[in-house]
């Protein structure tokens, strides 16, 4: 067969969901009919699709296949992660290639193409993050935007010693980007305080895994948020998109950038609209421990699952 014709669906694009059939030629789709006008002869496979919705395979622009992290791995491979991926509908993931304090960030980029070479079930991309922002690692930006197709960098506010940038390492990166046309992504916490409230409640012995969200309040998001919106004012409006959201005071620093018409954009993730600090990371022992993530579950009592400021970022 070189096409496939899927009848009878409801077909969802840009205009919403309207009925329709699709006419797909190699990977393709090469036209939408209005129910019944499409090609009624032809070297194509017919699907029905009467009763389902016929959507684009989707896009996940931010996953972890094998990263390491805090001394283990993440559970998915390239192999199980796409597998998984596919049945749910993505036909795409964005996956991120790491570059180490030290490291050389060409190195970093071809270890996650050898790890994602022939085990993928479907297309994957890179983004990269740099964990040592020098004079070397701003050079590597401009060649992997010429020649790898790289055009999204991401920064870390968190993690000092690890991924940590501080804000002149940033701003820096944030201008070469500016300069080369790719993107900041940006985990936005403010690291070295974290690092004060987690040795004083270890110091109190407050360990239960509650804690790990209680040490990284959303004041500590929102302000990391907002510095990191002002310092890509300052690199001419550098494109940033920052990685995650989870409280809706860092929601409000966003959608005020987006009202002056800055270059801002946010994602948040499905565990920051369903789980919660109390329910999840407060259950007693390795239970709570199983929701442990940066940044970490809110509180239920307040509002950062239904504030009434907030809207999706686009």
């Amino acid at each position: 067969m070189t096409g496939i014709l899927i009848k009878g669906g409801t077909v969802v694009g840009p205009q919403g969901a309207i009925p329709g059939d699709v006419l797909v030629i190699g990977e393709k789709v090469s036209a939408i009919f209005m129910p019944g006008d499409g090609p009624v002869e032809g070297d194509f496979e017919v699907l029905d699709a009467t009763g389902k919705y016929v959507i684009p395979g989707g896009v996940d622009a931010h996953t972890h296949m094998e990263l390491p992290f805090g001394g283990t791995f993440a559970s998915d491979t390239f192999d199980t992660g796409t597998k998984a991926a596919a049945f749910g509908g993505t036909t795409t993931i964005i996956d991120f290639a790491v570059q180490r304090t030290g490291e050389v960030v060409q190195d970093g980029l071809a270890a996650w193409h050898a790890k994602a070479a022939g085990e993928c079930h479907i297309d994957y991309a890179f983004h990269q993050i740099l964990g040592g922002v020098d004079d070397e690692s701003l050079k590597a930006m401009d060649q992997l935007v010429a020649d790898e197709g790289i055009t999204s960098f991401k920064l870390f506010m968190a993690y000092p010693g690890v991924f940590y940038s501080d804000d002149g390492q940033i701003l820096r990166a944030m201008q070469k980007a500016r300069d080369n046309g790719a993107m900041i992504m940006m985990h936005a916490e403010n690291g070295p305080a974290i690092d004060v409230l987690v040795k004083q409640a270890l110091e109190r012995g407050e360990t239960d895994p509650i804690h790990h969200g209680l040490t990284r309040p959303e004041a500590l998001e929102a302000e990391a948020t907002s510095r990191a919106i002002w310092l890509a004012s300052v690199a001419a409006d550098c494109p940033l998109y920052i990685v995650h959201l989870s409280a809706s005071k860092a929601l409000e620093q966003v959608a005020a950038a987006r009202d002056l018409g800055r270059n801002v954009f946010a994602e948040t993730c499905p565990q920051y609209l369903y789980l919660t600090l109390e329910d999840q990371l407060g259950a007693p022992g390795f239970e709570g421990a199983k929701w442990v993530c940066s940044t970490p579950l809110r509180s239920k009592h307040e509002s950062h699952r239904a504030d009434p400021v907030a809207r999706p970022a686009q």
